[in-house]
């Protein structure tokens, strides 16, 4: 017997696996497999919680981030470029702020409500 832990679309799994001889009858299904305690989410920066998050509207991939933290940026300012459904959507300031943090890189692929930028 071999106990593994393999992961399927981000949930791990326990598993038993017995070797099976090619003389001998095929084995019994075994029961499903137990889910393992999911890993913990990553914290949040500790910047983030100083400031107005800016989060993502909808999943995608990052393009571009034009902006540097400590910069000043006024409304309608460019935060992040994100792609989705093969569209280029600029994610802008809603308001005069200071650049306080960025969560996210070039590349990145994010969900809905994921923090791209944190403005104070």
């Amino acid at each position: 017997m071999k106990n593994l832990k393999i992961t399927v679309n981000g949930v791990v799994y326990d598993v038993q696996v017995e070797e099976a001889d090619s003389s001998s009858a095929p084995a019994a299904p075994a029961a499903a497999p137990k889910a393992a305690a999911p890993a913990p989410k990553k914290a949040a920066p500790a910047a983030a919680a100083a400031g107005e998050p800016v989060t993502s509207p909808m999943p995608g991939t990052i393009l571009n981030v034009p902006v540097k933290v400590g910069q000043a940026v006024k409304t309608g300012d460019v935060l992040v470029v994100l792609e989705a459904m093969k569209m280029e959507n600029e994610i802008k300031a809603a308001k005069d702020a200071t650049v306080a943090s960025i969560a996210v890189s070039k590349g990145e692929a994010v969900n809905t409500g994921t923090v791209l930028v944190t403005l104070s």
